[in-house]
């Protein structure tokens, strides 16, 4: 069983899709197994855009994430990893396929409703960033 790390974008805050993103997760058998709401700090955005902080776009992105409270959550499940990135569909929500969770409530690059985590060791890592052990539970 794999667990993956899930943040609710501003956009998707904004919008109000959580409860509709939140459905599909669970209507594809994933199981919550950790959840909080929390207002994203530039230094843990620093740690986690670490691959991208360097670039001259990383400023909009860390206003972006900072510009309103988000939700992270850890989700378990068989193959999650995989099988999240193909229910969000390309991270460029202007390429998402209807039927998508990009494709559906995205409506660009940056505003794509969703962050998950594109490898297992990512979602290690992203987890261990963002919950305390005592914080994921399993079920």
């Amino acid at each position: 069983m794999q667990k993956t790390f899930i943040i609710f974008k501003p956009d998707c805050m904004e919008q109000r899709h959580v409860g509709n993103v939140l459905a599909r997760f669970e209507q594809a058998g994933f199981t919550i197994v950790g959840c909080k709401m929390m207002r994203l700090s530039a230094e843990k955005l620093r740690e986690h855009y670490a691959h991208v902080a360097s670039k001259p776009f990383y400023p909009e992105i860390e206003q972006f994430m900072s510009s309103r409270p988000v939700i992270a959550m850890a989700l378990q499940g068989e193959n999650i990893v995989q099988k999240v990135r193909d229910l969000l569909g390309p991270t460029d929500s202007r390429k998402a396929a209807r039927g998508t969770i990009r494709g559906d409530f995205g409506t660009e690059m940056m505003r794509n409703v969703v962050h998950a985590s594109d490898s297992v060791e990512n979602a290690k890592a992203e987890l261990a960033r963002f919950f305390k052990p005592e914080e994921l539970f399993t079920v």
